[in-house]
């Protein structure tokens, strides 16, 4: 019983110690990490454009190029094109299913402005 106790309080002592020594190399920690962040490769903006994905954000009133963006067609698309982008597009973002109001909001304009 006694050795145990000892063990247990060298076990803490050593975790004491230990974080201890984290601390104190935080700030070298933070600064190395600060200098290897200046060191990475920047991204060239032709990776960018060339990305399948539109990187900015919602125009305060929709225009046909957005919605098509949103929808991933063409602005001339058939009706048909556009509920079958929609109908996938809304199964993955729609709120049942977790995801954002908002963003189905702005699925659903899409569709509505393109199927005019």
């Amino acid at each position: 019983m006694a050795t145990s106790m000892i063990v247990a309080g060298l076990s803490i002592a050593a975790v004491g110690y230990a974080g201890r020594y984290v601390l104190r190399k935080m700030p070298v920690l933070s600064q190395t990490m600060a200098e290897a962040m200046k060191n990475m490769p920047k991204l060239n903006s032709q990776a960018l454009a060339n990305s399948r994905y539109y990187k900015g954000g919602f125009e305060s009133k929709m225009t046909k190029r957005e919605a098509s963006l949103i929808l991933g067609v063409p602005t001339t698309a058939s009706k048909a094109k556009v509920k079958e982008n929609f109908k996938k597009i809304m199964s993955v973002n729609h709120p049942d299913r977790g995801g954002s109001p908002y963003i189905a909001a702005k699925i659903n304009e899409a569709k509505d402005l393109l199927e005019k």
